[in-house]
């Protein structure tokens, strides 16, 4: 014991004499005891870079609720968002479901706008081509008769028939639509999946709206974050003219019964009697 009992002394004036560079301090805590905060000086600063919107052309009716989220970062953001469907907080899985989340609704009207510019342009090309001589008069065929709209007229010059044409697309489109769908779940993946040695050319952004690379952005336009800025702006804008301009090429071939090209030519020899208001009159006024 008293031998115990020197040794206990010894190691006590070893700790007690020791240096205070060799000492270590141990905290024991309770369980559960959070840490202390770090000081201020060693903390992490991050900054969040915020889009200044004092020179946006907002829409009327726009508030604060909604510019909290719709705060300039997605081109073409005006504010609109009257029924509140980008909100985050009803959208976030705890609310709607599904598709109906802010960043399909983002993503579907990018792929919208550009099926209606493709459209749009393709609606309209046979008749001013038909009208400039380029192709045959005979080709220059209106687009709701071409079968698209059966009871409106079919052309039967395709080399092959309106159905089987119907059918082709739509196995076509499937496929391109359920590899856009598996980019827009797994961004990235349609660069690393199988397809015919072709995948390296889908390697981009892994962004699905603007996936970019040596396929999608073979000319690299927007070499810089301001030109790329522009250049979705630019694109957003056009494709919602578009699409209301499918619209409106709808709603023309049921009120008048011919091609956007041959009403815009009526419209502009008589502006006062070829219009939306008349065109109405004329058809509901019968």
């Amino acid at each position: 014991m008293a031998s115990l009992f020197a040794k206990t002394q010894a190691l006590q004036g070893l700790t007690t004499k020791a240096p205070k560079s060799l000492r270590r301090q141990v905290v024991v805590r309770a369980e559960g005891e959070q840490q202390p905060p770090a000081p201020a000086a060693e903390a992490k600063q991050t900054s969040v870079a915020k889009v200044d919107r004092s020179k946006d052309v907002l829409y009327v009716g726009s508030d604060a609720a909604a510019l909290k989220y719709l705060d300039g970062t997605l081109p073409g953001d005006y504010g609109f968002d009257p029924l509140g469907l980008l909100d985050p907080t009803v959208s976030n899985g705890q609310g709607a479901g599904g598709f109906v989340n802010p960043r399909w609704l983002q993503y579907s009207e990018v792929i919208h706008a550009r099926w209606a510019m493709l459209g749009a342009a393709g609606c309209i090309a046979p008749e001013i081509l038909g009208k400039a001589g380029v192709i045959p008069a005979e080709t220059a065929v209106d687009w709701f008769r071409t079968g698209v709209i059966p009871p409106a007229g079919v052309y039967k010059d395709f080399w092959a028939d309106p159905f089987t044409l119907f059918f082709i697309e739509v196995v076509a489109i499937q496929f391109a639509e359920l590899k856009r769908l598996q980019d827009y779940k797994n961004p990235g993946s349609q660069s690393r999946q199988y397809f015919l040695g072709l995948e390296g050319l889908f390697k981009g952004s892994d962004n699905p709206a603007y996936p970019g690379g040596p396929f999608f952005n073979f000319a690299n336009f927007g070499k810089t974050e301001a030109e790329m800025k522009k250049l979705k702006l630019n694109e957003i804008k056009n494709g919602r003219l578009a699409m209301l301009a499918m619209f409106g090429y709808g709603a023309q071939a049921v009120i008048t019964g011919d091609g956007p090209f041959d009403n815009l030519l009526a419209h502009l020899a008589d502006p006062t009697g070829a219009n939306l208001i008349t065109n109405l009159g004329g058809k509901f006024g019968q």
